[in-house]
């Protein structure tokens, strides 16, 4: 069974997509973009630009976010206007005419690309995704298990926890939390003590928690590794809880030499004995390393040799990663490839164990 344990189903991005309003969510959008491994380039003549036209520097949160007239285009672009110049980010593929992915879309895509189930991640440029989650997930409870997603940063509103209950009424499964809190500054990190009801009752729910970590405040080494560290004071907070890293560790700070190269605490972290750790390379390497990634393969191996088969979980970040390769290919270079994993090995990176995660095939 091939379990995707890192897709999406979204509304047309056109609109709000659970939002307060259409302003909010292309907020969410531009902030997202403001270094993107999607390419950025000048409308007239094709012209590569760097991302660095969406916000100023040294200011990191929304406020920080220039004017520039930022709005959803077609064939997967994300349009702007900079001193009377048009300029697009190439963000969704460019046979996606409309940004949007219903799941019937999805389910054609895994039936070609031969996946059996999907995990439904969300929220922020996503959309306010808990009903749509839901929605795609008892629709196709075969194909879908759908998590939820609130506003992280103000976890500790009573809004948003009543948002939690409201959630897990609809039917999601676990959470998925963005840990960018450039909304609302970067006053307070994912274990605030503040935070405790919320996250006692992502525990008391017996929910896995999906954690994208980010490297905000300053986008370096230094500030992943504070992020990183208070995911583990919070790992250890509650044992019992199941963590998964998110688009796994990431490249730019731990393996510039091909190889990992991890510091004490962060490989301290990620042998938490209730983390996974999401195979996912293509997104982020895939406009850098040609299919079928040698040298991602080569950092499957360090992954199955740091932490063992049985921490690792396969995603894609399906649609978007077709702007790279294919859904096939984004599964292919671990199923077809990555020799040196025993058959055992690949059925559990590539769906047993999100399986035994959420108990799915019972």
């Amino acid at each position: 069974m091939i379990i995707d344990c890192h897709a999406h189903v979204f509304q047309n991005w056109h609109g709000a997509c659970g939002h307060p309003s259409i302003d909010v969510h292309l907020k969410y959008i531009q902030k997202n973009v403001t270094r993107p491994a999607a390419e950025t380039f000048r409308v007239r003549d094709g012209m590569r630009v760097k991302p660095g036209l969406l916000f100023r520097d040294g200011d990191n949160t929304w406020a920080g976010l220039k004017d520039v007239d930022f709005r959803i285009g077609r064939y997967g672009r994300l349009e702007f206007v900079h001193e009377g110049e048009e300029y697009a980010i190439q963000y969704m593929p460019v046979g996606m005419q409309t940004i949007e992915s219903p799941p019937e879309f999805m389910i054609a895509q895994m039936l070609y690309a031969g996946v059996d189930h999907c995990i439904l991640q969300a929220g922020g440029g996503y959309g306010a995704m808990n009903d749509y989650n839901a929605f795609t997930q008892a629709a196709f409870p075969e194909k879908f298990t759908g998590l939820l997603n609130i506003d992280e940063a103000v976890a500790d509103r009573e809004d948003v926890l009543t948002e939690v209950d409201r959630a897990k009424a609809l039917g999601l499964k676990g959470l998925y939390y963005s840990h960018d809190f450039s909304r609302h500054q970067y006053t307070r990190n994912l274990d605030h003590d503040a935070f405790r009801p919320f996250w006692d009752k992502i525990a008391g729910f017996n929910f896995p928690a999906f954690i994208e970590l980010s490297a905000t405040p300053n986008y370096d080494k230094t500030s992943y590794i504070a992020n990183l560290t208070a995911l583990d004071r919070l790992m250890q907070r509650y044992p019992a809880t199941r963590f998964v890293l998110v688009m796994g560790p990431p490249v730019a700070h731990f393996a510039t030499s091909g190889k990992w190269d991890f510091p004490p605490e962060v490989l301290a972290a990620y042998k938490r004995d209730n983390l996974l750790i999401e195979i996912m390379f293509p997104i982020t390497w895939g406009g850098v390393w040609d299919y079928p990634y040698l040298e991602a393969q080569e950092l499957v191996r360090g992954m199955r040799d740091h932490f063992g088969a049985a921490k690792l979980v396969w995603g894609s970040d399906m649609p978007n990663v077709e702007r790279f390769c294919t859904y096939r290919q984004s599964v292919d270079y671990v199923r077809r490839y990555c020799p040196f994993l025993t058959a055992s090995e690949k059925d559990a990176a590539l769906g047993g164990n999100v399986a035994q995660l959420f108990g799915l095939g019972k």
